[in-house]
């Protein structure tokens, strides 16, 4: 390995183009190349299945950076390019181009793939996935042909494309195996008030149902139900989850983990492979606040480790990862969440939690024993669950009668709560 050699970059999603930033930011003046196997410009993916679903004019204005970013900051794009092979103990990765590129530190940001339906060939007519800016187009001008369709998943990325067919006047069945919307990501009361307000914008939501066979057909799909029901539907998509990208990983010998398959990082994001890192929604690691080691696929994950493995190739320090914090936009609300659910949490609500109302504002807080706020989820309340953070970071004492008193102002009690955490104890 030569330091001469440039810094690396597979992939030019979320993480990729924000490590290529930071690494300038941090001051590296050396070549950094980035290669991507799509042909746009890095762009953000949250939009997708909001804004861009519905608004082909978006599609021009979901950049990572702005135009000329890449260019005035010397970060050489190969777009449409694959790495094929990575010879770990060389620093060398072969590209589909035909092209052996040399390297002193490589980080791997190739995210991940829609999960597929088990018997559908990957471009089956009439059903659709939704992960990169072309499988939004082509189901964008889908649902400009047809008045209905049928939303297999109700976590983020099926409520969200869910909300956006309903606002583009289409009828809508959303099916979900478990026994609420959101299952692994919220606690049953806030499922319950969200799947309430789903319903209530005119969806058919189906819960704790499971498709046995899925049968595309001239006219659309047939989808035979576990329980003997059937659905027609002339559109179906699959929101059924995301299977990290981890090929290249696999076989250059990097350690995956055994249980998520994501590629093992360390708290600086390094692999198990000198001068390789990695980061984004391809990679697990461990979680203080969680106490386990998981894969986090979210915006803010990737902008973080792509912050941090950018300090850790060029030997800088940084900032440790802030508290995981995750949003979608959905039926009429900005919902925030700060810190992850976990069992035993007691929730408590702080504002009126009203089904029905046009533009709703609480939040819901989860406390430890009543005592630390340890998971926070703010509807149409960002400003607030801002305030919050510095208590779910630092695991402060709380007393929750007092947080969730709509009558005192919340960054008093804020600050009551954390002026009372420093005072010496009199016991």
């Amino acid at each position: 390995m030569s330091h001469d050699a440039p810094i690396l970059i597979v992939g030019a999603g979320q993480a990729g183009a924000t490590a290529a930033a930071a690494l300038r930011a941090f001051g590296h003046t050396g070549r950094i190349v980035m290669v991507g196997n799509e042909r746009p410009l890095p762009y953000e993916r949250p939009p997708l299945s909001k804004a861009v679903l519905s608004d082909a004019a978006m599609d021009e204005r979901i950049g990572i950076h702005p135009a000329g970013f890449h260019g005035e900051r010397s970060i050489e794009l190969r777009l449409g390019t694959e790495v094929t092979s990575i010879d770990a103990a060389r620093s060398i990765a072969h590209c589909s181009d035909g092209e052996a590129l040399a390297f002193s530190r490589c980080l791997l940001a190739t995210g991940g793939k829609a999960r597929t339906l088990p018997g559908l060939a990957e471009g089956t007519p009439r059903v659709h996935a939704i992960r990169t800016l072309a499988d939004a187009q082509a189901l964008r001008e889908a649902m400009r042909q047809h008045a209905s369709m049928v939303v297999l998943g109700a976590g983020f990325l099926g409520l969200e494309i869910a909300s956006t067919a309903r606002g583009m006047g289409l009828e809508v069945t959303v099916l979900e195996s478990a026994e609420r919307v959101l299952p692994r990501a919220v606690p049953p009361v806030f499922s319950d008030w969200l799947g309430q307000r789903v319903r209530h914008a005119g969806i058919e939501l189906r819960l704790g149902v499971r498709p046995a066979s899925i049968t595309p057909h001239a006219d659309g799909v047939a989808i035979a139900l576990e329980d003997g029901r059937q659905l027609n539907a002339p559109l179906l998509v699959a929101a059924i989850g995301l299977v990290p990208e981890v090929a290249l990983a696999r076989a250059s010998g990097l350690e995956l983990h055994p249980a998520n398959g994501g590629i093992r990082i360390d708290a600086q994001c390094r692999t198990s492979a000198a001068h390789i890192f990695a980061a984004g929604d391809c990679t697990s690691q461990f979680q203080p606040l969680f106490g386990e080691e998981i894969r986090l696929e979210s915006w803010q994950s990737a902008n973080e480790q792509a912050r941090i493995s950018a300090a850790a190739m060029l030997g800088v320090a940084t900032e440790s990862a802030a508290t995981p914090w995750f949003w979608t936009d959905q039926f009429g609300c900005n919902v925030q969440m700060l810190g992850m659910p976990a069992a035993g949490l007691a929730y408590r609500l702080r504002g009126p939690q009203a089904t029905d109302d046009m533009a709703p504002k609480f939040l819901l807080l989860g406390f430890d024993g009543e005592s630390r706020l340890c998971h926070a989820i703010a509807v149409n309340a960002g400003g607030d669950l801002r305030q919050l953070r510095a208590l779910v970071e630092q695991r402060t004492s709380c007393d929750a009668a007092l947080l969730r008193d709509t009558s005192i102002p919340l960054r008093q009690a804020v600050r009551d709560t954390i002026a009372a955490a420093a005072a010496p104890s009199l016991s």
